[in-house]
């Protein structure tokens, strides 16, 4: 129901008239719930928030189908309305346990973020447009009405063309209806008002009505600029928004500036700053690009000396942010090193220039040492930054020159399920570098591996089966997996295929039992009646890996053959050796050939 509501609301065309901007804030903060309706539960499908979402989507389309003239002399009351939906929506995050869900680390933020957007929004400071009423106030007498006096308004309540006039005329008609009689009493003002309208409109612009909607439509479109994104300071859209110590967000330079005159204090709320980091906001910036992107505005580039172009090149960070990053990662306050890593997380996934600034800053020893932070919050913070980092290849070697092998197995073991996720995801990136694969396995991480494959999220599974599947590349690793009993886990998830890892278990086999010892486990636990159902109807993908696994199985053991052979495994062969793939066909055709020799033994 959620979604639905939150899709109904995405759907809605760009508002327009006097209370445009309350609609198109209203809208965004909505659409940038998304991703949380997208993760939320089943049980949640009937909840205050789906009222609340069914209630902002009555009201979106009330306004966009009500009379504009309506809207801009009753807009307090319009205003009200928005803040009552606003504060029924907070209310109802409030009371949603979000923080609970399993979802991405940033979508969380995100989350967060919209959620104190409506907080702000639930207390209305909109101050009423007061040109605007002026205006209304002087058109609604019976003086005679000034020309640019009606333009002005036409353009406030973006009536521009006849096409327009008759979709209020409508508008104002439906209201009467609707209402069964004059809303307080004016809706002959309101029709004079818009008779004045439409003769402003006929005398300016009496050419082709589908040229002037176009030509309107493209003159007067100008998207307003949602309070949250503009800078505290310069009141203008946040290029590049940081946050300071007190938790304002501001533009970098309009900040910097203010420090820069010698302030301690934060310019909005007056609080002294503890520190004068700049911390930049990443969750706003990207908030601020997708509505850049979805208004048609670029961005302008931002001024800067030329020693801050080099630096803005090279990473989000300037030197001295990087020096501050460090900084706080070695202070012994938990609170300063968690919110260190945690932006260190989101720089290094955003882009290569920042792996290597960070990496070169001498980030990878520190993030080491806080993999045995006693905070869950900071450990899952480290590895998931030594994860983003290790994407670039240079700095693999630097993890693991710093020891941080071990350190990430015994995360596997006791951090919580998305640190554990998100250790395997990191030994599986170190294992790229083949002499990392001797190491790692060295370290005991395949029975933590295991452990997650059979007992992790569906996440940490498939980021368990990743990394065994490329440690197992080494013939050692083989060995050690088969020992810590990985077949029987194997096996199981092929009988019971709805875990969803029949993939990752066929492949694992596969690589298995090319080692004599994976294939004399795996022969001992009756692997023929899943692999003869895997051959008859999985995917081509899993009957090739299903008839690799047969093929090594029955290679040198005829007890295997004839166990095939007498569940039925022929036929199914023949049909895969002429339907299946290239490499399928060829094991089919091998598998027969074995049968065909031990039939004439």
């Amino acid at each position: 129901m959620p979604k639905r509501v939150g899709d109904e609301i995405a759907a809605l065309p760009e508002p327009r008239g006097p209370l445009r901007r309350p609609c198109a804030d209203l809208s965004r903060r909505v659409r940038l719930l998304a991703p949380l309706l997208d993760h939320l539960p089943a049980s949640a499908s009937s909840t205050p928030l789906a009222d609340a979402l069914g209630a902002a989507r009555d009201l979106l389309r009330k306004t966009r189908d009500g009379s504009k003239i309506d809207q801009a002399m009753r807009g307090d009351a319009f205003l009200d309305e928005f803040a009552g939906v606003n504060r029924q929506i907070h209310l109802a995050l409030d009371a949603l346990p979000y923080n609970t869900f399993h979802m991405p680390q940033e979508v969380q933020e995100q989350v967060a973020l919209v959620h104190s957007q409506f907080q702000r929004a639930a207390t209305r400071t909109d101050p009423p447009d007061t040109q605007l009423s002026m205006d209304l106030a002087w058109a609604l007498t019976d003086n005679p009405s000034d020309p640019a006096l009606l333009t002005r308004i036409s353009h406030k309540l973006q009536l521009h063309t006849m096409a327009d006039m008759k979709n209020e005329s409508i508008a104002l008609h439906n209201m009467v209806i609707s209402t069964a009689g004059e809303p307080d009493g004016c809706v002959d003002q309101m029709s004079s008002l818009l008779k004045k309208l439409k003769d402003c409109v006929v005398t300016d612009d009496p050419t082709n009505d589908a040229l002037s909607t176009r030509s309107a439509s493209i003159k007067h479109r100008s998207p307003i600029i949602p309070d949250e994104f503009r800078c505290p300071i310069s009141l203008e859209l946040m290029q590049d928004p940081v946050i300071v110590s007190s938790g304002q967000t501001y533009e970098r330079s309009c900040i910097q500036k203010w420090l820069d005159s010698g302030h301690k204090t934060c310019p909005k709320t007056q609080q002294p700053l503890s520190h004068t980091s700049l911390t930049p906001n990443f969750v706003l910036k990207s908030l601020i690009s997708q509505w850049c992107e979805a208004n048609g505005i670029e961005l302008p580039k931002n001024k800067q000396n030329s020693r801050d172009k080099k630096a803005a090149k090279s990473s989000d960070y300037d030197h001295a942010g990087l020096v501050s990053l460090m900084n706080r990662l070695r202070s012994g306050n938990q609170d300063e090193q968690r919110a260190a890593a945690g932006e260190i997380r989101l720089l290094a996934k955003r882009n290569v220039n920042n792996r290597i600034c960070i990496a070169e800053a001498g980030a990878i020893p520190l993030l080491v040492n806080l993999l045995s932070s006693s905070d869950p919050r900071t450990q899952e913070h480290a590895v998931t930054a030594l994860l983003n980092l290790s994407i670039h290849e240079n700095n693999k070697a630097s993890i693991v020159d710093s020891h941080a092998i071990p350190k990430i197995v015994e995360v596997l073991k006791t951090g919580s399920m998305e640190t554990r996720e998100n250790a395997a995801a990191t030994l599986f990136s170190l294992s790229v570098v083949d002499e990392n694969k001797v190491t790692i396995g060295a370290a005991g991480a395949i029975p933590p591996l295991i452990n997650l494959l059979c007992d992790g999220s569906p996440r940490g599974k498939k980021d368990a089966a990743t990394a065994i599947f490329n440690l197992c590349i080494y013939q050692g690793n083989k060995v050690r997996a088969v020992k810590a009993g990985i077949v029987i886990h194997l096996m199981n998830f092929l009988v019971d295929p709805t875990g969803g890892m029949i993939d990752e278990a066929l492949s694992l086999l596969s690589i298995l039992a090319g080692n004599p010892e994976g294939k004399i486990v795996i022969a001992q636990s009756e692997p023929i009646p899943p692999l003869v159902e895997v051959i008859k109807t999985g995917s081509p993908r899993n009957r090739e890996n299903a008839a690799a696994i047969l093929w090594l199985l029955c290679s040198a053991d005829t007890e295997q053959i004839l166990a095939a052979k007498a569940a039925g495994m022929e036929d199914a062969l023949k049909e895969l050796s002429e339907t299946g793939t290239d490499r399928a066909k060829r094991k089919a055709s091998s598998i027969l050939e074995l049968m065909r020799q031990a039939n004439e033994a």
